[in-house]
């Protein structure tokens, strides 16, 4: 048998931003590459003393099953290991491994015997830095609220479009969109947790990826151009579980908005659409995402832009990647102060000056004009 420890190395949870509802995930390395990765495990209340499976055990397989169906996305999260571990504390610190590689369908097959006996089903994933999830980036515990510029935003709705059609064309519907699944460094979109994703079965109702846009337009787009919660308050973590994934949007057939000036008027009514159901296909939502992204300097075979605008989308896309070079560096150096003040036998002088620099510093990120 495999020892835990001879294959990974767990280090830190890295998903105390965002508790999900049936799993942890820690920090990792595969000693087997060397490569840095995410490892995501059944929570031990998730067991049962039976050996039975609860569907939050099952949701293993079916992420490694959809993962696996979506693996031509550069959208996606990669799958690079899944298997299972007989240690039950909730960070796996030693105990036996069984490895099967991505091979999804054996895992699949195997859950039944590893429920049997105790084991933690788990998923070694692409890793991803927590600095580029927007529930993170988003969330403000300050009266402020940020949006991503409209450039951003419409990139990453194209991407997302794009997802939902390779996912669609395999009848899988995503459903689960919320902030917390979603990560972007300003220019890619990578999309985690399909674990209350459904592969649907026979033919598909319509309404099955219409639902999947809704969600889609009302628990990601309409935060992330308005910086507001789907539901009324501030942006917090969406509630997890099977039972509410399909209903966590449903009431919410409405969106209201900022003043005028704040979003464009075609990006308004897109989301509205979005909203009320409008869009029975992906490729309905696709084409009008393409049309408003026109409005905004791009081209597309249907609709094409004019040439001030596509000048000026090229210094939106110059400028905002010197912005989020700039706010890196901002971060980096009250980093660097943060850690001047960590050094023994500081004089009160030295120590009063690094903790204003570093307050300033929030200060101006606070009132930075990106996430």
């Amino acid at each position: 048998m495999t020892q835990l420890t001879d294959i990974y190395q767990i280090d830190n949870f890295i998903d105390t931003f965002a508790l999900g509802h049936y799993a942890r995930v820690l920090s990792a390395t595969d000693k087997r590459t060397q490569a840095h990765i995410a490892f995501k495990v059944l929570r031990p209340e998730h067991l049962l003393p039976d050996g039975d499976m609860r569907w939050e055990y099952r949701a293993f397989g079916n992420e490694a099953h959809i993962l696996h169906s979506l693996k031509d996305s550069p959208h996606v999260i990669g799958l690079l290991d899944c298997g299972f571990v007989s240690t039950i504390g909730e960070a796996p610190d030693g105990g036996d491994i069984v490895s099967f590689g991505t091979n999804a369908q054996t895992f699949n097959r195997s859950l039944y015997e590893y429920a049997s006996q105790g084991w933690r089903p788990y998923l070694a994933l692409e890793y991803l830095p927590r600095n580029a999830n927007l529930f993170y980036l988003m969330k403000s515990n300050q009266a402020k609220s940020w949006r991503l510029p409209s450039e951003e935003g419409l990139s990453l709705a194209l991407q997302f479009a794009q997802v939902l059609r390779l996912a669609h064309i395999q009848n899988i519907a995503y459903l689960d969109h919320k902030l917390e699944h979603v990560y972007w460094d300003g220019t890619h979109l990578k999309l985690i947790d399909f674990n209350s994703s459904k592969q649907l079965n026979g033919t598909p109702s319509p309404q099955d990826f219409a639902k999947d846009i809704h969600h889609l337009c009302v628990g990601i787009l309409y935060p992330i151009f308005t910086g507001l919660a789907p539901q009324k308050g501030s942006l917090r973590p969406q509630p997890g579980g099977l039972d509410v994934v399909e209903s966590r949007y449903a009431d919410i057939t409405e969106l209201d908005f900022p003043p005028d000036g704040y979003l464009s008027q075609a990006i308004q009514e897109l989301l509205k659409r979005g909203a009320s159901m409008v869009y029975v296909s992906v490729e309905a939502f696709l084409e009008d995402v393409q049309r408003v992204s026109a409005l905004h300097g791009r081209d597309f075979p249907n609709y094409a832009s004019t040439p001030p605008n596509r000048q000026a989308r090229d210094m939106v896309k110059k400028g905002l990647k010197e912005l989020r070079e700039g706010v890196g560096k901002v971060r980096s150096a009250r980093d660097t102060f943060r850690e001047a003040m960590l050094q023994e036998e500081l004089t009160p002088d030295m120590e009063d000056e690094l903790r204003r620099l570093v307050k300033s510093i929030n200060d101006m990120l606070t009132h930075r004009v990106i996430p």
